[in-house]
């Protein structure tokens, strides 16, 4: 069974980073996507930023510029920096990994990330 791993949320003032990472119980390339998603209360949960094995990026139109996904090959994990952090980016976030030809689909328990004004 695959685990995923958040770590890294908090409170942070407008204007702040963070940093969120996502580890995996398996190699992070034995995954054709992996990705962050966010949802706060009362709206949907919506695809902030993916990676895919070749290392193509996908991200938001609401954090472009602003936030960076990237891989740590050596830790295995899955790294979602977070720059220029506004009220409206607080959040559970979530780290997902696809796995395509056997459409299997893992969450993490997710991180609460709180950017005060």
């Amino acid at each position: 069974q695959v685990q995923l791993v958040e770590a890294g949320g908090g409170l942070v003032q407008a204007g702040g980073s963070l940093r969120l990472s996502c580890a995996a119980s398996g190699s992070i390339f034995s995954f054709n996507a992996m990705g962050w998603y966010r949802q706060a209360p009362g709206n949907q949960r919506e695809l902030v930023a993916s990676i895919i094995t070749g290392g193509t990026t996908y991200y938001a139109d609401s954090v472009k510029g602003r936030f960076t996904i990237s891989r740590d090959i050596a830790k295995n994990t899955v790294n979602l920096q977070m720059n220029s952090l506004n009220p409206e980016d607080t959040a559970v976030y979530y780290c997902n990994a696809d796995r395509w030809n056997v459409d299997e689909h893992y969450w993490g328990q997710g991180t609460q990330v709180t950017v005060s004004s």
